[in-house]
């Protein structure tokens, strides 16, 4: 519901098509019914077709949304806010304890491959809620596997923009198919705004991302 509640002003009638699903967040009120079935199969359709999916325009600037967790990766390829297409994907075993701003790089990888077509020859923009990504390209390549990834993006024009992870709904929500049941009851979690600050401010400093992928190395 997250999801295309975030496309909901491209939905004709979306709070009528809803109202089955939002009956199941009450308290005490999981049923599935027919009813609901039809309502989840409708939202599928809905949000795979036309008003909410938008045609390409090569006129306009494309934008990669990304993000990672612990066993997927979810990426939307936008136009002025606009999607184009979806995709998301389960990581490997070898992929699996792998930093956060790594996996966040193996979604940009599987999206470029993947929309590669619309992407090449263009200047885009690459969002994603880890600002040590940015760093990550700009620093020394310090693993052959690293240098593959960076040379997968040779040739391409484009940016890296940070935004902030409570905005990055759509990617966020793609990447979470693959969580196990305990993992999603963790949404539902509270991190103060102050905690999530100082996270942020770690991130952002070169000396401390570098102290952070050195714990992580020897983790």
């Amino acid at each position: 519901l997250g999801l295309t509640w975030y496309y909901r002003k491209f939905v004709k009638n979306y709070e009528k098509i809803v109202a089955p699903l939002t009956t199941l967040l009450k308290k005490n009120s999981f049923t599935w019914t027919p009813a609901t079935a039809q309502a989840f199969q409708t939202l599928k359709t809905t949000m795979c077709t036309t008003p909410v999916l938008a045609l390409p325009d090569f006129t306009k600037t494309f934008v990669l949304e990304c993000d990672a967790l612990g066993k997927g990766i979810g990426v939307v390829l936008m136009q002025e806010g606009r999607p184009l297409a979806f995709t998301s994907k389960q990581l490997s075993e070898k992929n699996l304890g792998k930093p956060i701003y790594e996996k966040e790089m193996l979604a940009i990888l599987h999206a470029v491959e993947l929309w590669r077509p619309y992407l090449l020859g263009q200047r885009f923009q690459i969002k994603t809620d880890h600002q040590s990504l940015k760093y990550f390209l700009e620093q020394r390549i310090s693993s052959q596997e690293q240098q593959k990834w960076v040379t997968k993006l040779f040739g391409y024009d484009y940016e890296i923009i940070y935004k902030k992870g409570k905005d990055n709904v759509v990617a966020d929500a793609l990447s979470r198919k693959y969580e196990d049941e305990g993992s999603l009851f963790s949404l539902s979690f509270i991190v103060p705004d102050w905690l999530q600050a100082v996270h942020q401010e770690w991130l952002q400093d070169p000396k401390s991302l570098h102290l952070i992928q050195q714990l992580q190395n020897k983790a």
